[in-house]
């Protein structure tokens, strides 16, 4: 009886060491605290960090609400970093990507920076050529939010004042990132004005399944769950057309490698300098949870689910990387080396009466939920 009490212990022991050394086995990544630790407008920076039982990591810095790093394991229980962004909070507040960030109070474009509520014209900041793009001059991205970490739940929270980038209403603002034991991260976003408004939230992360630095996300297969998307001018701005994929470079359904018709002659491609469009989610009840999106990498087998409340996804294939910007691991970010999925209403909405409604008014109460689920096959 004493030899089996001693065997398992040390069976048990040895247990507790596997599973704290698989833990721990991403602890030597580039991602330090200390990094992120400064005051921004008066405001304290820090870094954050959600880890489930089974070793996903998740670091999310209050400049932005951006996802910093997510750690996701092969299909031999490898860890790698699939996001793309910096390992210190002075390249944040100079990057001109959005990487991993909230982008807001509207995410995507509006057409000349205007549109028109209760009979009043509002002008905002033009940062994309005659556009104005994510928000304007400093949106979301750029703002510093307060946070409050609960267990394996991050509480981020923001007051866009009235008049803020030319947005009417004093605009409050809760997002809440939920790391899951089922290898899900929930992002739970809630919004109240004061005076009626437009709102589009998104999250901004760029992906790349074989991990953070690789040369491409061209041999990635996709999969949307969307038989229609929304045409756009040769400035990116969507011209009311919906226009169905079959028989188009816009087909993801049933899936195919992203890179497969992405060099076809199409204007639509011309105008995006390749994928850089809304796709249109297919569901029959607005405001539903649904599977919009599943993306996978062969040689790694990681796979990403996207579900989400939105009516629509940006999907954006790094056309414009040019390998100026370097990273948390010191590599290049070269051309389609990572691509952005956007859950979020559509572009230019407040323009566009035949689009689904980004007003918002006082009394409602904006909600959306999106979730990023992981797994290998």
């Amino acid at each position: 009886m004493k030899k089996l009490i001693l065997f398992l212990s040390v069976v048990a022991l040895v247990a507790c060491k596997t599973k704290v050394s698989n833990k721990n086995s991403i602890d030597n990544d580039l991602i330090k605290k200390k990094a992120f630790e400064k005051e921004v407008d008066g405001k304290k920076v820090s870094l954050f960090l959600l880890e489930n039982d089974n070793g996903i990591k998740v670091y999310i810095t209050n400049y932005g609400a951006r996802i910093v790093a997510l750690y996701t394991p092969d299909r031999n229980g490898q860890f790698a970093d699939i996001v793309l962004g910096f390992n210190n909070i002075d390249d944040y507040i100079n990057d001109k990507m959005y990487l991993g960030c909230i982008v807001g109070r509207y995410a995507n474009r509006i057409n000349k920076g205007k549109f028109s509520l209760e009979g009043k014209e509002y002008n905002l900041y033009l940062n994309d050529g005659n556009n104005t793009l994510h928000g304007g001059n400093k949106g979301f991205d750029k703002k510093v939010w307060d946070a409050h970490q609960k267990g394996n739940s991050l509480i981020l929270t923001y007051l866009s004042p009235d008049g803020e980038e030319g947005y009417p209403g004093n605009l409050s603002v809760k997002l809440t990132y939920t790391l899951t034991d089922n290898n899900e991260l929930r992002m739970e976003y809630e919004a109240e004005t004061d005076k009626t408004t437009i709102i589009n939230l998104s999250h901004h992360s760029y992906f790349n399944l074989k991990g953070e630095g690789d040369t491409t996300i061209l041999d990635h297969q996709l999969l949307a769950f969307a038989d229609y998307f929304t045409p756009v001018n040769s400035e990116l701005i969507p011209t009311g057309e919906i226009t169905p994929v079959p028989g188009t470079p816009f087909d993801f359904n049933p899936g195919k490698q992203i890179g497969q018709d992405i060099g076809i002659a199409d204007e639509q491609l011309t105008f995006g300098g390749g994928y850089d469009h809304n796709w249109i989610i297919n569901k029959k009840t607005p405001d539903t949870l649904v599977l919009a999106v599943i993306l996978r990498e062969e040689t790694s087998g990681r796979v990403m689910e996207i579900l989400t409340t939105e009516p629509g996804f940006q999907f954006y294939s790094g056309n414009f990387m040019d390998g100026s910007v370097k990273g948390k691991s010191g590599k290049p970010y070269y051309k389609r080396s990572a691509l952005a999925i956007e859950p979020q209403h559509f572009p230019d909405s407040p323009n566009h009466p035949e689009f689904p409604s980004t007003v918002l008014k006082p009394g409602e109460k904006y909600r959306q939920l999106s979730v990023l689920k992981f797994y290998s096959d």
